[in-house]
């Protein structure tokens, strides 16, 4: 930036007494460049001075809450439900703020200078700043801990001597305000660094914070849910999660059930990972802050493994449609926009991809078996195959139900899945 504002210094000089148009247009650009250069100084002096100002809000929280809970002097004004609940009500606050005192605030300070460079710090330290996703995820228990405790003397006493004038529950909420802070300065960094050369990593940084944001908030949403017993962590990475509306046709059942779903939608919050999808009933919002957080309870849940899915429901361009296997059961599902349930559709197709290649990869075509398997699932899925070894031609879904007549595929129906 410094080269740069010399540069413009040596044109403005040199273009004097060439031409009064020349001149009144350099000072015009001198003074553009000088104004942007001095607000992305500005703000790269915010990122810094509320950096430290963190470190130091984390420090007194650790040393005037946190270590006095093992302080013997301070054990008679602890209440019982506080006793060894220490993890519970700081989560990984200490973790947090080692990271950023011994290592992120100093490379910070590095970038002081060259303000528009400071987006691979960032991008250098993006692993280590996923940290926050834990402390996000333990914040419920911790406000829980909180409201029941917020009153008793400890914590009186602690403010007090700290000459706080806000509460711990302000502090404790820093780490959550911090992590959405960045994604604010950096997008005001890059606003005022177009063109410069670390535009393209202040854009990759502002996309990897907003990466983790995201995940953050999904698996606050995935700690909220109740009543599923499988271990959601087996169920891959969460993709994306969102309500909407749902009804569910049955091929079998007497007509009225039929017809009774086709009008009457179940509201549900869907959660869409690598290995299943789940449908959930979002529960009622009750108590303050974190508390008030929606609770989900478990309902039903597909294997990727075994899904097929219609883009394009009839009637309606917000509606697609999921089933297992044999279609016994459908679910229409209506999402709020055009463009979230475009999202969807976009996604699931990826998954259901990804498995159709891993698939292809594994698949042994002289077994019979694996490869009727894999050829329906192909059908399924709607997605092409590779050249089948026993026709030769297989391109599509289409050309699948030409090669093999109705009654080969249902044949195999019921064969095992393919692990893929």
């Amino acid at each position: 930036v410094r080269g740069k504002y010399i540069f413009f210094i040596s044109f403005h000089v040199y273009l004097i007494g060439t031409d009064g148009d020349n001149i009144i247009a350099c000072r015009l650009l001198l003074t553009e460049f000088v104004s942007v250069f001095l607000r992305c100084s500005h703000v790269m002096n915010e990122l810094l001075e509320t950096e430290r100002a963190y470190v130091e809000e984390l420090l007194c929280v650790l040393e005037g809450y946190a270590a006095e809970m093992d302080n013997p002097a301070m054990a008679h004004l602890i209440p019982s439900t506080l006793l060894s609940k220490k993890v519970v009500l700081f989560g990984n606050m200490s973790e947090i703020y080692q990271f950023h005192k011994r290592t992120f605030l100093k490379e910070l300070e590095a970038y002081t200078d060259c303000p528009e460079l400071v987006g691979r710090c960032f991008l250098e330290r993006m692993k280590d700043l996923q940290i926050y996703e834990a402390y996000c995820q333990n914040k419920p228990r911790s406000e829980s801990l909180w409201r029941q405790c917020s009153d008793c003397a400890f914590f009186q006493e602690c403010q007090k001597k700290l000459e706080h004038k806000l509460g711990l529950d302000s502090y404790l909420l820093k780490p959550v305000q911090r992590i959405t802070k960045y994604q604010l300065l950096l997008k005001e960094l890059l606003k005022y660094s177009k063109g410069c050369d670390g535009c393209d990593d202040l854009q990759e940084a502002l996309s990897s914070i907003l990466g983790i944001l995201k995940a953050v908030n999904d698996s606050m949403h995935l700690i909220a849910i109740t009543g599923y017993e499988g271990n959601l962590s087996e169920l891959g990475r969460l993709l994306m999660q969102g309500s909407f509306s749902v009804w569910t046709e049955h091929k079998k059942g007497h007509a009225k059930v039929k017809d009774l779903a086709r009008f009457k939608p179940m509201q549900r919050h869907l959660f869409l990972h690598q290995k299943a999808l789940l449908f959930c009933k979002r529960r009622e919002e009750n108590g303050e802050g974190y508390e008030k957080a929606p609770s989900y309870s478990f309902k039903h849940s597909l294997s990727m493994s075994a899904v097929g899915f219609t883009e394009n429901a009839k009637g309606d361009n917000k509606k697609f449609e999921i089933w297992c296997n044999s279609r016994d059961e459908v679910f229409i599902v209506q999402a709020p926009t055009t463009e979230i349930k475009t999202a969807w559709v976009t996604e699931i197709r990826k998954v259901l991809t990804q498995q159709l290649k891993a698939c292809r990869g594994i698949v042994n075509t002289q077994s019979p078996t694996s490869f009727f398997a894999f050829l329906l699932l192909c059908l399924l899925h709607n997605i092409p195959a590779f050249n089948c070894s026993y026709c030769f031609r297989c391109q599509s879904a289409e050309e699948l139900r030409l090669c093999f007549p109705e009654s080969q595929q249902q044949q195999h129906l019921h064969l095992p899945q393919v692990s893929v």
